[in-house]
């Protein structure tokens, strides 16, 4: 099984990129890929833009990597209770070559965020949102403060409900 997994931000230290590494990390006899936004970051989309240079390379490039996967995990970043502006570009460049963005590929969709929240406000949006652009979502986690509840030096969750939470949402996805 082969688990393409990214965060929603453009963040050198994105917190959720730090999650979906771990999250993807817990799949028993899977190929990780973890993607970084930082690597597709494509014009501003507009429509005069997309007219000017036709499809993006770099949204070809995302699509291409999401066709590799058999299944996705997406940690989503919130930005003032939505999606960064990073994910919602590529997003949207990638919606414009193919409506099935995400392919009705399994997903593990999850946020964090510093605050006690845990990014539920994008989870929220995405669960309306995605399933659209061809997400199948599996599960769904949150994982509030993320600087009391996560463990940067061994890339692991320090709580242990809620890792034992995480950990069993994989066990029950795995096939």
């Amino acid at each position: 099984m082969k688990i393409i997994a990214f965060a929603g931000s453009n963040s050198s230290k994105s917190i959720n990129k730090k999650l979906a590494t771990y999250a993807s990390s817990l799949f028993k006899n899977a190929e990780v890929e973890i993607l970084d936004l930082r690597d597709y970051q494509a014009p501003l989309f507009s429509v005069d833009i997309e007219k000017e240079i036709g499809q993006a390379k770099e949204a070809l490039a995302f699509l291409e990597k999401l066709k590799s996967a058999d299944m996705l995990v997406i940690s989503l970043a919130e930005n003032n209770g939505n999606y960064s502006t990073a994910f919602k570009n590529i997003f949207d460049w990638c919606s414009r070559i193919e409506k099935d963005v995400f392919q009705k590929k399994p997903t593990l969709l999850m946020a964090t965020s510093p605050g006690g929240r845990g990014g539920k406000s994008v989870l929220e949006i995405a669960q309306t949102n995605l399933p659209r652009f061809g997400v199948d979502i599996k599960a769904i986690f949150s994982l509030p403060s993320f600087n009391d509840n996560f463990d940067v030096e061994n890339n692991t969750i320090s709580n242990q409900e809620l890792d034992k939470e995480l950990k069993e949402i994989v066990a029950n996805l795995e096939f």
